[in-house]
C-alpha cells in the first residue's frame, strides 16, 4: 500500500488530550470527530488536513489516556499514517485495530518539516521526501499486521475472515 501526502508535524509527548480533546469523548461519530482533531494543539489542523497527509512527530506520540477516540479523530480526518520515533504502547494497539498506518523512523521524523511531501510504501516500510528527495526505512509491519490495516482495522479483517468460512 502507497500513501502519500503532505506532513504536519509536532514534537514529543503529544498525548490523546490534545489529539481530540475530553470535551468531545462524548462523540462517537467519526465525522464529528475529525472536526475537532489536534485542535488544542493546532488550530488550523483541522482547516488545512487534506486526505492522504501524514502526521509526524517525536517520542511518545499518543501518551496518555486510552481513548480509542484519538486515532479514530486522526484517521477520520483523512490521515493517511503517523511517523513518529515512537507511540505510546496502547495507542499503537489503537491505530492498529481501527486500520491506521504507525511507522517508527526517527531517521525520517529528524529530517523532514512541516508542509514536505512524503511518499510511504507501507509494504517494504520506505518513506520518501518528495521535497527533498532523501528516502528513509522504518522496519515493515509483520503480515497479519499488513492484512488489518489493509483490511481497515480489526473488525473489518475479521468480518472478512467469518464471510470466508
Amino acid at each position: 500500500m502507497k500513501l502519500k501526502g503532505k506532513v504536519f508535524k509536532y514534537g514529543a509527548n503529544v498525548n490523546t488530550d490534545v489529539i481530540i480533546p475530553a470535551r468531545y469523548l462524548n462523540v462517537s461519530e467519526p465525522a464529528e470527530l475529525a472536526r475537532h482533531a489536534m485542535e488544542d494543539i493546532d488550530a488550523d489542523f483541522v482547516n488545512n488536513v487534506r486526505p492522504g497527509d501524514i502526521i509526524m512527530a517525536t517520542t511518545n506520540f499518543g501518551c496518555g489516556s486510552s481513548r480509542e477516540h484519538a486515532p479514530l479523530a486522526i484517521k477520520a480526518s483523512g490521515v493517511s499514517c503517523v511517523i513518529a520515533y515512537s507511540f505510546a504502547r496502547i495507542f499503537f494497539r489503537n491505530a492498529i485495530n481501527i486500520g491506521l498506518p504507525l511507522l517508527e523512523c526517527a531517521e525520517a521524523v529528524d529530517n523532514t518539516s512541516s508542509g514536505d511531501t512524503l511518499e510511504v510504501d507501507l509494504e517494504n516500510g520506505k518513506i520518501k521526501n518528495l521535497s527533498s528527495g532523501r528516502t528513509f526505512m522504518a522496519k515493515p509491519y509483520p503480515d497479519f499486521m499488513s492484512e488489518l490495516i489493509a483490511a481497515g482495522g480489526l473488525v473489518e479483517y475479521t468480518k472478512k475472515r467469518l464471510a470466508h468460512t
